[in-house]
This record gives C-alpha cells, sequence and structure tokens, in this order.
C-alpha cells in the first residue's frame, strides 16, 4: 500500500504537529522524577494523593505550552490536504485530551479532528501501548493494517507496530529507528510532497 492509498491518518501532537518545547529533564526535576524513568509511568506508580497532585502541577504546565503551541513544518498544510481528500484524522498523544484541543485551537487545526478521536493519557494506556490506536481503529470500524501511526519518536513508531499499523517518522533529519518506519520524512512539508 503507497502513503497515498492510506485514508486513515492518526498524530502524535507534540513535536509531531507543533514544534517541540517540553524540556522533560526541568519537568523531571520539578515533580522529583528520576532522569531515567518516563514521567507517565513513574506518576503510574505512586500512591493515589502523590500522583494526583503531580499530575495536575503537569497538567497546568502543559496547558500553557498548549497555549502557546507553534504548528510543526508544513503540518497545517499536510493535514488540511488529508482533510479535502476524505481522509479520517485522529489524535494519539500522551499529553491531555483537553489540552490537545487546546493546541489544535493555537494551531489552527481543531476543526479537522471529531473531539472522540483525539485521545489522550486518560482515555487510553499512554504510548507506546498501542491501546489508543487499536480504540481509534475500533471507532473508525477499520483494520489497524489500514491505519498509519504519524510521530517524531520511538513510542509513536513502537505503538504503531504493536498495533499493526503502518508507521511515519517526522521531524528528525535522520531515521535513528529503521526497522520501526515504513516511511520518513524531514518535516510534515516533505511528508505532504511524499503523497503525490
Amino acid at each position: 500500500m503507497s502513503l497515498s492509498e492510506i485514508r486513515n491518518w492518526v498524530f502524535d501532537m507534540d513535536g509531531t504537529l507543533t514544534v517541540a518545547v517540553h524540556d522533560f529533564a526541568a519537568i523531571r526535576v520539578a515533580l522529583d522524577i528520576p532522569a531515567e524513568d518516563d514521567i507517565l509511568t513513574h506518576l503510574a506508580a505512586l500512591p493515589a494523593a502523590q500522583a494526583a497532585q503531580k499530575h495536575a502541577w503537569l497538567l497546568e504546565h502543559e496547558r500553557q505550552l498548549a497555549v502557546d503551541s507553534t504548528a510543526a513544518t508544513g503540518a497545517v498544510e499536510l493535514v488540511r490536504e488529508l482533510a479535502e481528500r476524505g481522509c479520517r484524522l485522529g489524535i494519539l498523544t500522551r499529553n491531555a485530551r483537553e489540552l490537545a484541543h487546546v493546541t489544535l485551537q493555537a494551531i489552527g487545526l481543531a476543526d479537522c479532528f471529531d473531539v472522540e478521536h483525539i485521545l489522550g493519557r486518560d482515555e487510553a494506556q499512554p504510548k507506546p501501548s498501542p491501546d489508543g490506536l487499536l480504540k481509534i481503529a475500533k471507532g473508525w470500524g477499520v483494520a489497524p493494517q489500514e491505519m498509519v501511526m504519524v510521530g517524531d519518536y520511538r513510542f509513536d513508531l513502537d505503538c504503531g507496530r504493536a498495533a499493526g499499523a503502518r508507521t511515519v517518522l517526522v521531524n528528525l533529519p535522520d531515521n535513528p529507528w529503521p526497522e520501526l518506519v515504513d516511511w520518513h520524512a524531514a518535516d510534515c512539508r516533505a511528508l505532504r510532497m511524499m503523497l503525490g
């Protein structure tokens, strides 16, 4: 199947459709999380009250980043072209769903995504789990093999592979995970050119 034949597109949000601004090292310091730990996995293992307090801080920190979001190179044009072609569009993010919507509004793409097709960390197990991608596939009534997961990090690719979907890596000049990637584009503008 060629890229231009795919009708079901799921995007990561931060660093994929937007310019990456999260300083994960600073977030780990603020929340007293070891440098080598995944933030969401660490918070999930904490006692409920402590986890809730840290999640609340994280949500407020991320809210300001969402409001100030800027679109990644070519992202708006890519998504609009896919929408015009009649493709289904979804978002799978490790961020909160409400902040994904704020981000989409900030970059001018909120009208391209239905809220029920935007899944965050509270609607599905966070990537690299395939849970969210499988939920979107079920909601759309399609096989995961008919979908593509677009992202800028290994978690996005691992998620896509585990679900059985195709994968696209964007916004990295090289491809450090060739075994996980079906297509690689330097940015969303280049990806749009690949659609033909």
